[in-house]
């Protein structure tokens, strides 16, 4: 399957099981992982990246995305779990 398979160009989202997924939800997620992994990330912006992520989690589930691949920071990680904030967590 090709990128243009699961969501055409003249598409920007989808709804599977019930969950509106947007173009660009999985490439967000990345973005905002490297943020909250990031030790050095300034904790206003590792706050607004949880956020983001705890937000963009339906969409990211209903996908399967997490039944496919693992996440390896421990800090993500728990915030996938959780499916809430984890500010401070260990790494």
């Amino acid at each position: 399957m090709r990128a243009e398979d699961a969501l055409p160009d003249q598409l920007n989202a989808a709804t599977i099981e019930g969950v509106t997924i947007r173009k660009g939800t999985i490439a967000a997620f990345l973005a905002n992982a490297k943020v909250v992994a990031d030790a050095r990330s300034d904790p206003a912006a590792r706050a607004v990246a949880e956020r983001d992520i705890a937000d963009a989690l339906p969409a990211l589930r209903a996908i399967g995305l997490f039944d496919v691949l693992a996440v390896r920071d421990a800090r993500v990680r728990a915030l996938v779990e959780s499916g809430s904030t984890v500010v401070g967590a260990a790494a």
